[in-house]
């Protein structure tokens, strides 16, 4: 039996393996193993390369490369790029807001997808930056194939280290981004398009999105407390073991999953002027209502996004797309009937969102929700981090750390 699975290479498969060059290509992963990654990993991407090159079926070549590649570039990418409602909504606002003639500066380049959307709009020149070295690259060679290049400049660099009249030759007349997670604030929105409306961008610059409103909203999903608060397991008790799940970061497969139920009606946390960003941080009490029987299981926070007038994205419970949900548990169920309302405290410090909840018969606190440390880039800047961090919660995904297209 055993020697039925014996593999026994044909002429011309011996003729394949003749025709590798296998000592080279050990000795190029041998280099590239040794090689630094602060040039954000284009060296050790050539040197895995050119050993493929020698031996396409290099076993250590091959696994080194994709664990840099998933490294350096977040997964949520993707599925962002095939977000077509996300894509053709962008490019509906650039073509309503770039003029021709306009210098656009696109903070987080990624493929090069809105850089591409403002060059087709008229733009005389678009400035795209990019922090990862391998997906700037990457970025010019998309850009090349879609024969933008002489439209198209690819800097790969963070934002906030752009010096007009070094960088970029004069200020923006439109700046272009998409660096929000799934409450908005986590990849540090707020600071980089604070920096580049006053460093970069003309005094009546125009911005894509213009504003965003963070929102809540009471949900019921026993699917939601049994993925993140599962009670028991094999008859054991597993209650004290709820504290480590206190905010639940949805992929949209789990949102499928789970079903949440919205109890009532959103109501606004917190608006956000993207042409003019405030850097001061914020504080809502907000009544929560209930119009539906039921059980209050957690407080769903999302965005909704007005990229041009008119032109809206959002990531609320009935809209489809790539971003995952992020649910503030509550601490128990609490028994919801219509006209019901739940006090609830959110803050912000212009980069993470924090939630508590307050009883209804007690009035006090419950458990402050913040959003996980690991949501949070490393720095409040364009682009992405070498490392990267869940892009949206499809990752967010972007889960979660993100980049305009």
């Amino acid at each position: 039996m055993a020697k039925d699975l014996i593999f026994e290479p044909d002429h011309d498969t011996f003729a394949g393996l003749a025709g590798r060059d296998t000592p080279e290509a050990d000795r190029l992963v041998a280099r590239a193993k040794d090689e630094p990654l602060t040039d954000g990993g284009l060296r050790t991407a050539q040197l895995l390369t050119e050993a493929l090159a020698h031996d396409p079926h290099h076993h250590d070549a091959k696994i080194l490369l994709e664990r840099l590649y998933q490294m350096v570039v977040p997964r949520w990418h993707f599925p962002m790029l095939a977000d077509t409602m996300r894509n053709a909504a962008y490019a509906k606002a650039i073509a309503a807001t770039v003029r021709p003639g306009d210098v656009v500066l696109d903070i987080g380049c990624g493929a090069g997808l809105t850089a591409m959307l403002a060059a087709r709009a008229g733009a005389r020149h678009v400035y795209t930056c990019e922090q990862q070295p391998l997906i700037a690259q990457a970025a010019e060679k998309v850009i090349a194939r879609n024969g933008l290049s002489d439209r198209i400049t690819v800097i790969p660099k963070m934002s906030h280290t752009l010096v007009v009249g070094e960088d970029i030759p004069e200020p923006a007349d439109v700046v272009i981004s998409e660096i929000v997670d799934t409450v908005l604030l986590g990849e540090g929105a707020l600071a980089t398009l604070f920096h580049a409306m006053h460093m970069l961008a003309k005094p009546d610059a125009r911005a894509i999105p213009e504003r965003g409103t963070l929102r809540a909203q009471l949900v019921e999903s026993d699917g939601l407390l049994n993925l993140w608060r599962p009670r028991t397991a094999e008859g054991f008790e597993l209650g004290p073991f709820d504290r480590f799940a206190s905010v639940a970061q949805m992929t949209p497969n789990d949102l499928a999953a789970c079903r949440p139920r919205p109890l009532g009606p959103a109501a606004d946390l917190f608006t956000f002027d993207f042409t003019r960003p405030d850097l001061r941080a914020g504080h809502a009490t907000v009544d929560l209502e209930c119009t539906e029987a039921g059980e209050m299981h957690a407080v769903l926070a999302f965005f909704e996004m007005e990229l041009a007038p008119g032109i809206r994205l959002t990531n609320d419970l009935n809209s489809g797309g790539h971003w995952g949900r992020t649910a503030f548990l509550l601490e128990r169920p609490i028994a919801a009937a219509p006209g019901d309302r739940l006090p609830i405290v959110a803050r912000h410090d212009t980069a993470q969102l924090s939630v508590s909840a307050l009883t209804a018969v007690q009035g006090v606190e419950e458990d402050a929700w913040p959003l996980p440390a690991w949501e949070q880039p490393a720095s409040a800047g364009a682009g992405h981090a070498i490392a990267g961090t869940a892009h949206a919660a499809a990752g967010s995904q972007r889960d979660l750390v993100a980049t305009s297209m």
